[in-house]
């Protein structure tokens, strides 16, 4: 039998190190619901209004300590948008390569990045959470990070329609 082959995740020849802004999406292992106590968010009213506070649970909160601690373990990289979702992840990236003066700084590649936030979350909880790999697109412009942005904020909202969604059990 013949192995099927993976789709390349990655641009051929990009310098995943190089400055500019990522889209990165990180999904749980079998996509399991863990980082919300409750898939189910208000409706009527309360779901015309942005979500102020997403219902994350234990493994929720770890998640999101590693999110916001990445600046502090990788300085030419902050944390411009993020959401938890109840089995995935959205984070916009940006990696600088340069520091105020204008000279060259060493800037890990968002590989490396995720990598060592998947590890830290996965030690902190005491298993593996993680799916192999991550999704990631390459923001070229404004209107892509802007619309990047919109999609992180209105994603909780939109929850049952996306393509990640699952039932609670």
């Amino acid at each position: 039998m013949e192995l099927r082959k993976r789709k390349r995740l990655r641009l051929k020849d990009y310098d995943y190190a190089s400055h500019g802004a990522y889209f990165v999406t990180i999904c749980t292992d079998q996509r399991r619901p863990i980082f919300w106590t409750s898939t189910n968010l208000h409706v009527g009213a309360d779901s015309i209004r942005p979500q102020t506070h997403l219902p994350l649970s234990r493994y929720g909160r770890i998640v999101e300590q590693a999110i916001l601690a990445i600046p502090a373990h990788y300085p030419a990289v902050t944390v411009d948008n993020y959401v938890i979702m109840p089995n995935h992840i959205h984070v916009i990236l940006r990696i600088t390569t340069t520091d105020e003066g204008g000279r060259l700084i060493a800037a890990p590649t968002l590989s490396t990045v995720v990598g060592q936030m998947k590890r830290w979350a996965s030690k902190q909880i005491g298993h593996p959470i993680w799916q192999k790999s991550f999704y990631d697109h390459v923001i070229r412009n404004e209107t892509e990070y802007l619309d990047t942005w919109a999609y992180i904020d209105e994603n909780p909202a939109k929850w049952t329609e996306d393509d990640l969604f699952c039932p609670a059990p």
